[in-house]
């Protein structure tokens, strides 16, 4: 009847536990479950950590993105925007990873045919829950929605990458090609005005072989 009751609330299917001994005996469904948690809190910690980085500056940083200001500025730094939304997945995360410790714990400690940690399993995978459920969509809504791309920034990156003459070792050879890549360094110049300046090759040529979208696509 319970099963039932859940399953037309919810929308989501229950069924009895076919083995009724086990189901007492040991919580693997839960600890699993929690797991899955687990998973999808490093997952986000991940996304996070990349976006904040990749807005960082807006001149000292990577600065490749902007993000939406959503406080006035730092505490500590007049002007400065804080990427409040990613760390608050952060640390939303954290919480979530610790809680899968706890419940992992209580899960392990059954003894023969009964656990008692239950109340600490239930409590923390419904925070767990509830805290990813907030999390994602405040972010979502006030941080991933509104990131823009700074288009000069990042052609000002990939115009100064020494790697951009990769694309140039099949014209000239790869000990040329490292030849310009090292005087570029040492003059901090562009591969593209070293290659000018010495007439390595013509500029229409040129300007298709450093083509950075080009190296972007599979070949």
């Amino acid at each position: 009847m319970v099963c039932t009751d859940l399953s037309e609330s919810t929308g989501i299917r229950f069924c009895e536990a076919r083995n009724h001994f086990e189901g007492h005996a040991a919580k693997d469904a839960v600890c699993e479950a929690s797991g899955l948690l687990r998973t999808i809190a490093v997952s986000l910690t991940k996304v996070a950590n990349d976006i904040r980085w990749l807005a960082s500056g807006p001149r000292c940083g990577i600065g490749e993105i902007r993000i939406p200001e959503t406080q006035p500025g730092s505490s500590i730094m007049p002007g400065k925007v804080n990427p409040v939304m990613c760390e608050t997945v952060i640390q939303v995360s954290a919480q979530v990873i610790a809680n899968d410790i706890a419940t992992m714990l209580a899960c392990r400690d059954s003894v023969f045919e009964l656990n008692v940690m239950m109340p600490l399993m239930t409590h923390n995978f419904l925070e767990s829950v509830r805290l990813l459920t907030a999390a994602v969509g405040t972010f979502t809504e006030r941080c991933v929605r509104g990131i823009e791309a700074d288009e000069k920034r990042c052609n000002e990156l990939v115009e100064q990458s020494l790697a951009m003459v990769t694309s140039l070792a099949p014209e000239i050879g790869y000990d040329k090609a490292a030849d310009l890549a090292k005087e570029a360094y040492k003059t901090n110049k562009t591969v593209r005005q070293l290659c000018l300046e010495k007439g390595v090759i013509d500029a229409a040529k040129l300007a298709k072989l450093l083509d950075p979208t080009t190296m972007t696509e599979p070949h």
